[in-house]
């Protein structure tokens, strides 16, 4: 097991989902973890069940809030840019707005985050970044053109700033998760019964078979992969975006 102790960790999106069950991944393997987002009841949960996660608020899209929670948590020695949301339409129904709010969460989000991250890291000799993608970074899927669009540009900022930070210490990685059995999944299986009148049953088992292993996969997954990025011999592992996908990608 990855020892992370006298380790920060600063997780956004940490109150749901993947965000949570990384958060206590890592608190479990003896780091401190900060776990941000806009909902303070969800995140408070989170922190409920664990001594060593605590809480901070932000929006990833503002710089302003994005610095404020820098200034309260402190410099983390793992970042895990997390924060997330997902909207589906077909491209010739996507409105602009959904076209920003995409783009705001999903990839300016990330961008605010490490941006920030590498200012307050500046000068140590070892630290992660780490970006939750997914595999529409990697590929395409219909009805998500401006979620894909972000999650693309996530990998393009990955591997640029691999390469300026390449002999910092620094490492710079994207998790690129196949559909996870997470609320936000549940979301999209909601949206898709509501589009086709399709059941929950079989709106899940096409969601399912978007894997060759016919199945959605368990944020633990996500979880043992960025362990793995923070722990011994992960040095050279940087720029890179690795799929957790059953051989989907």
């Amino acid at each position: 097991m990855t020892d992370l102790k006298n380790k920060t960790v600063l997780i956004t999106g940490g109150g749901t989902g993947l965000g949570a069950a990384m958060a206590r991944g890592f608190a479990d393997r003896g780091a401190t973890v900060w776990i941000a987002g806009r909902t303070p009841d969800t995140l408070g949960a989170v922190a409920e069940g664990h001594a060593s996660i605590h809480t901070a608020e932000v929006d990833v899209t503002d710089d302003t809030s994005v610095a404020a929670m820098f200034d309260f948590v402190g410099t983390a020695d793992i970042v895990v840019a997390n924060a997330g949301a997902s909207a589906s339409a077909p491209m010739a129904r996507t409105s602009s707005e959904i076209w920003a709010a995409m783009i705001a969460v999903n990839l300016t989000g990330v961008f605010l985050t490490f941006r920030e991250a590498t200012q307050r890291m500046k000068g140590r000799d070892w630290g992660r970044l780490i970006a939750v993608a997914s595999t529409a970074g990697l590929k395409g899927y219909p009805y998500v053109s401006a979620y894909s669009a972000a999650k693309h540009g996530v990998i393009g900022l990955v591997k640029s700033a691999s390469l300026e930070l390449a002999r910092s210490g620094l490492t710079v990685n994207a998790l690129c998760p196949g559909f996870l059995d997470t609320e936000m999944t549940d979301r999209s299986i909601a949206n898709i019964v509501a589009q086709t009148g399709m059941s929950t049953e079989d709106a899940r088992r096409n969601l399912e078979r978007m894997s060759p292993e016919n199945r959605l996969f368990q944020p633990d997954e996500v979880l043992q992969a960025a362990l793995w990025l923070c722990g011994p011999g992960s040095e050279g592992i940087t720029g890179q975006a690795i799929a957790i996908a059953g051989g989907e990608v």
